[in-house]
């Protein structure tokens, strides 16, 4: 299992953007692009998604909290699954799909 850090991206111009909710919790699985969450501005509210897949193993934030580019959200432990299917395929390289 690998443990990875994911942090506020770039935001803009923002400075001590409020937190207004927490979309997800210890211990979920989520995907790429999954919104982790949600920031509001004077003029806008916007999710934050993930960069990557994983099992969130420790959440950094709290609602209310204000933050700025690069302050740290959550740590993420990637599987690192040594299955025989990769992308869907097979090691022999013949295709399965399921319907």
């Amino acid at each position: 299992m690998d443990k990875r850090s994911v942090e506020i991206p770039d935001i803009g111009d923002f400075q001590e953007v409020e937190v207004i909710e927490i979309l997800v919790k210890t211990g979920d699985r989520i995907q790429e692009e999954d919104s982790l969450i949600t920031l509001e501005s004077d003029k806008a509210s916007m999710d934050v998604p993930s960069p990557r897949a994983g099992t969130i193993s420790k959440i950094h934030l709290n609602v209310g909290d204000k933050v700025s580019e690069g302050r740290l959200i959550l740590d993420l432990a990637e599987v690192i699954s040594d299955s025989k299917e990769i992308g869907g395929n097979n090691l022999d390289g013949n295709s399965e799909s399921t319907v």
